[in-house]
């Protein structure tokens, strides 16, 4: 589901970070609000868990791969906008330095994931949750529907977005130039996966991990169907070490992500649309329609627009791809919390800088 460079035409991608950004601004101006309380380490923490578990491939029909993001889990414990900064923030760290998703499409792929994702998981979650106490099964069921219905949302409009590349953007002999397949096979090809087992595994670890931290942290779950004042909150007992255990648990479990084969539908590299053997996995996974006999020009092109210092999660320092795969991990889950600090300092500057809330200096009289 992460949309690679090359994959979307240039007018698409600024398109996407067009519709994505007022949501970001939205979403960082009532983060903004929180700063004072425990919000941006939690940020940090489900920003992190939503890195770790998309590293965790499934197989999917077709022969393709998925994954889970934790749209149930982020939009139970965050909230909707607290939510979309987390997963935007694990977006771009997976682009920029694991090249898991394209620096081009980022706002695509932030817009599909973090920004409906979180909206459509926490809508559902308030729905079904509604006024229930934190420890009630119901909350559970509310997380895992809310992900469910949140991560096939993300993966049609993905689809959508990989459909429509052929109909508008073509050279002068018809060929497309950036994503090779139509709506009519990007929508089944994508929407097979995800309403199955993609889906299936973020149903059960979203519902699985809001289940845990009833028993050990309920406090994390007040904030997701809260309907008093942050502060109000804050001065309850909120331990998050739980979590934490369970991320680094994770952490440690993820070279198990090593063992699903096959790229996601509409990831593939330019040597694999070339590649004879790959063509045939590809069209077995599109409907038995081959992709262009040529690598489309536009997508060649743009797919080497930004070179990550650790593809496909694999550090070039360590020849154990388990090893590296780990220690991916944890530079991940480092770099969102130093990135999260750094969003921390930027909304303090610019709150002081655009407050107009502030009051005015009282006169002095002589």
């Amino acid at each position: 589901m992460h949309i690679p460079d090359g994959y979307l035409s240039p007018s698409t991608c600024a398109t996407m970070y067009a519709a994505a950004t007022p949501f970001w601004v939205v979403a960082f101006r009532k983060v903004s609000r929180e700063l004072h309380t425990r919000l941006v380490p939690l940020i940090s923490l489900f920003s992190a868990f939503s890195f770790v578990v998309m590293m965790f491939n499934v197989p999917l029909p077709g022969g393709t791969s998925g994954h889970a993001i934790g749209l149930g889990l982020a939009a139970a414990v965050l909230g909707p906008w607290a939510s979309i900064v987390a997963i935007s923030i694990a977006l771009t760290i997976q682009a920029l330095f694991f090249g898991d998703g394209g620096v081009t499409a980022l706002g695509a792929n932030c817009f599909n994931m973090a920004i409906t994702g979180s909206l459509i998981a926490s809508l559902v979650y308030r729905a079904i949750a509604g006024g229930s106490p934190v420890e009630s099964r119901r909350r559970v069921w509310a997380g895992a529907v809310g992900g469910y219905a949140a991560i096939n949302a993300a993966a049609l409009l993905a689809a959508i977005e990989f459909g429509i590349q052929p109909m508008l953007f073509k050279d002068a002999s018809g060929a497309p130039l950036y994503a090779p397949y139509p709506l009519r096979i990007a929508i089944p090809s994508m929407m097979a996966g995800h309403l199955t087992f993609a889906g299936a595994a973020e149903f059960l670890l979203s519902g699985g991990i809001i289940a845990y931290l009833q028993k050990t942290a309920p406090a994390l779950l007040k904030r997701g169907v809260a309907s008093q004042p942050a502060r109000n909150i804050e001065n309850r007992p909120m331990r998050a070490w739980p979590a934490w255990a369970l991320l680094g648990a994770l952490m440690i479990l993820t070279p198990f992500g090593l063992l699903t084969v096959g790229s996601a539908w509409g990831e593939w590299s330019p040597k694999e649309l070339a590649n004879p053997v790959k063509r045939q996995l590809i069209a077995a996974a599109s409907g038995n329609l081959a992709p262009p006999a040529q690598v489309p020009s536009g997508l060649k092109r743009l797919s080497t627009i930004w070179t990550a210092p650790m593809p496909a999660y694999a550090p070039p320092i360590f020849k154990n791809p388990a090893f590296g795969y780990i220690m991916s991990a944890l530079t991940g889950c480092g770099l969102i919390i130093l990135f999260s600090l750094l969003v921390q300092w930027v909304t303090n500057v610019c709150t002081r800088l655009f407050n107009h809330d502030r009051p005015f200096p009282r006169e002095i009289n002589p």
